[in-house]
């Protein structure tokens, strides 16, 4: 039997179970009754972990949900194909290959050998989880030009090996390692 929670007890980043699919807790916020016999209610911003819709729903207190069957799985990426995106199990060394739906635009992060977490649901992949930082090449940038830093510009635009686009200080040139937040998509320094 699995383990119950109630809708009072969820937290931020909280994985549970509703309507038979698993969901990941963005936000939480109780809302106490000022008249006496008024409900405790819970209203939760929660992520479909199947189909990665996001919305609000309010629930009471009391109400319970299930603890998902959900595993995380430590891979690194190898290469990508036709047939999609292929990853080895660091524990079971098995390869594991992800569709493009279920990438999308997180294919801009994936570098060779990267450590990724990937989420299981009743033992099939349906998330990827990356690390706080990814280093990736930058192939791209324009040169800093005297006095760019007297109009306030003080970043540029850099492609990097993947194919993201991101603002870079002007100090980076082509063919430096920098950091890449995964979460915001952002400089995070070199590397």
């Amino acid at each position: 039997m699995a383990a119950l929670i109630e809708a009072i007890d969820i937290k931020r980043k909280m994985f549970f179970e509703y309507d038979d699919a698993p969901y990941h807790c963005l936000d939480v916020e109780v809302s106490k009754p000022t008249a006496r016999g008024g409900q405790t209610l819970v209203r939760i911003k929660m992520r479909n972990l199947l189909t990665r819709a996001v919305f609000d729903k309010t629930f009471k207190a009391g109400e319970k949900f299930i603890d998902p069957d959900l595993v995380v799985d430590a891979a690194s990426y190898l290469y990508a194909d036709g047939s999609g995106y292929h990853f080895m199990d660091q524990e079971t060394f098995e390869t594991l290959t992800l569709g493009t739906d279920m990438v999308g635009d997180d294919r801009l992060l994936l570098v060779d050998n990267v450590i990724v977490l990937i989420q299981k649901y009743n033992g099939n992949p349906i998330g990827l989880q990356f690390p706080p930082h990814v280093e990736l090449t930058v192939t791209y940038t324009e040169p800093a030009g005297r006095g760019d830093t007297a109009s306030g510009s003080v970043t540029k635009l850099a492609t990097l090996e993947t194919g993201l686009e991101i603002r870079v200080p002007l100090f980076i040139k082509e063919g430096e390692k920098i950091k890449v937040h995964t979460e915001t998509r952002e400089f995070a320094g070199r590397a």
